[in-house]
Formats: C-alpha cells, sequence, structure tokens
C-alpha cells in the first residue's frame, strides 16, 4: 500500500487552507480518513485493526497528532454494516470530534451509525457552492446540512429536508457550532419526493439545489426510494423549483450510475424541459480517486 498513502506535502497544503477532514489512505480495500486528531479506518478483506500500527507511523511522518483510532468493517450487504468501534485512544472520552473544512466545523458522533456525519468527497461541491454565493439554496437529502452550513456563510436563506428529524438536528447543531443565525434557515423532516410539489405549488425558487439521495431508502409512508428509478423525477421536480440561471447539482453513490449516465439522464429531461443548460462533471479531489468519489454532474441553467 506505499504508494497509496496521501504525501506528506498534501497533508501540509490540506492544513493551510484550514482543513483536517480528508482522506489518508484510499485504497480500493482500506479506507482511512482523517478528522482532526481522529482516525477512521474501514476495511473489506481483513480485521481493520490490523492497520493501526501503520497509521501511526504514516501520521507521525506527517507531522500529524493522533489521539483516537476508530475501525469498521465493510461488509459486502450494506445492511450489515455496523458502527465503527475504538481501538486506540482514551476511550473514556465521549465519541464525539469535528470535521474541519475550510475552517467551518461539522459535528461527528463516531458511534451514532455507520456514518460519523460528514461525507468527505462532497469537498470539492462545497467549496462551489460557496464560489456560486446563491442567495437561496434548496439541500434535498441534506443529512447533516453541511452544503446548507456553506452557504448560508455566504448570506443565502437555505432550505434542509431530509426524513431524519436527528439528522437536521445535527445540521442544525453545525449552524450553532459555526455561529451562523437560524434565522432564514428552514429545516424539514420529511420525505424529499412529497416536499418539493409543495414547495413547487407554494411558487418558491431557489439558487442552488443539491440532489445527493442514498442509493435506496424507505420514504415515510414506507414507499421505497431507488435511486436509479427515482433521480429522473428528482431532476424534474427541481427543475420546477429552480430560478433563473440556478444551478443543481446531481450526486449519487450508486455504482450503477456513473456520470456520463448521469448526464444523459440531465440531458434527457432539459430537453423535456426545453430548458438550456451547461453541464460539467464534479472536480478531482487530491486524496480521493475518482472510481472511489461520489460521481457528480452541475447542470447550470441559461
Amino acid at each position: 500500500m506505499e504508494q497509496d498513502w496521501l504525501p506528506n506535502d498534501l497533508h501540509r497544503a490540506f492544513e493551510t487552507e484550514g482543513t483536517t477532514a480528508y482522506c489518508v489512505l484510499p485504497h480500493p480495500d482500506w479506507r482511512v480518513e482523517r478528522f482532526g486528531a481522529d482516525i477512521l479506518a474501514s476495511c473489506k478483506w481483513a480485521p481493520p485493526w490490523e492497520i493501526v500500527p501503520e497509521i501511526l507511523s504514516r501520521m507521525e511522518a506527517a507531522e500529524v497528532a493522533v489521539e483516537r483510532i476508530f475501525v469498521r468493517d465493510l461488509p459486502r450487504n450494506p445492511s450489515e454494516r455496523d458502527a465503527p468501534q475504538q481501538t486506540y485512544g482514551n476511550t473514556d472520552l465521549p465519541p464525539e470530534g469535528w470535521a474541519v473544512e475550510a475552517g467551518l466545523r461539522y459535528h461527528l458522533d463516531f458511534l451514532a451509525g455507520y456514518s460519523a456525519g460528514f461525507f468527505l468527497d462532497q469537498r470539492a461541491n462545497r467549496a462551489r457552492v460557496k464560489s456560486l454565493a446563491p442567495k437561496s439554496l434548496l439541500n434535498c437529502f441534506s443529512y447533516t446540512c453541511s452544503f446548507s452550513v456553506v452557504a448560508a456563510t455566504t448570506g443565502a436563506a437555505t432550505t434542509s429536508v431530509d426524513l431524519s428529524k436527528k439528522s437536521l438536528m445535527r445540521g442544525a447543531g453545525n449552524f450553532d457550532a459555526n455561529a451562523i443565525p437560524r434565522e432564514g434557515q428552514t429545516f424539514i423532516a420529511d420525505d424529499v419526493l412529497e416536499v418539493l410539489p409543495r414547495l413547487a405549488r407554494r411558487g418558491e425558487k431557489f439558487g442552488v439545489i443539491i440532489l445527493d439521495p442514498p442509493t435506496f431508502s424507505r420514504g415515510a409512508k414506507g414507499r421505497p426510494f431507488q435511486v436509479e428509478r427515482d433521480m429522473a423525477t428528482l431532476f424534474q421536480l427541481s427543475l420546477e423549483l429552480a430560478a433563473p440561471k440556478a444551478s443543481i447539482l446531481l450526486s449519487t453513490n450508486c455504482t450503477a450510475l456513473r456520470t456520463k449516465e448521469l448526464e444523459v439522464l440531465a440531458r434527457q429531461e432539459l430537453k423535456h424541459a426545453r430548458k438550456g443548460a451547461s453541464i460539467q462533471w464534479g472536480a478531482r479531489l487530491d486524496d480521493l480517486p475518482t472510481d472511489q468519489a461520489a460521481r457528480t454532474l452541475w447542470v447550470d441553467l441559461k
């Protein structure tokens, strides 16, 4: 795995930009991620604690202090995924921490579930939201609201929609952690496919719309959501909510939907809606190969 570890100069580059949350080892079978002084190691084929000594050695060489290491298995069946376990460091401390990206803080809970609360592979897309500085942002499947936090720092009024009220509460806490007033920010705990038509009937419009759904889930009434089947519907609904010259992000971790297929889907729906747009693929990340990150596509309406 020698060639896969993040070079020391990239550690320093991330630190310089105010980022201490990034991937240290993006190996297909191993994934090692840094969150400040905490490390999360994931493994597909061997007990993940076997890599702990090498993690400590690599981080020492990069001059990164490590206080705790959490590990987890990556079973083939997602339903069998468990929360990480701490194998190094003081176990008396709360299993919580912080992801810091471009100076913004996002709360983590390593034992809350399979995800600690922050997705590293959306870094470039969060940066693009900041550069767009929209007046309004609609964040669908918002989870802990990182896109909303970024947009709010530029003055945007944000609407975050997620079926999980608990996730939205964690997202609201991320606003607090960055001293962003919650006034003007809306949190809706409901099924996205039911919320979007309601927003359209009210005549709401958004300058940026984030579509980053799970591969599979169930709605509030038990309705199954399948990204391969339902992404087109999501995009159709988002076009009805798009302000003039809005930007829409389509993103998925579904391996059956590649970026090219997302582009075909987008162009078909744009044609049906008679809307012009420019389309560009998401930016490449320094710490994650393209095949190990979400497939992303930006649609900029004309």
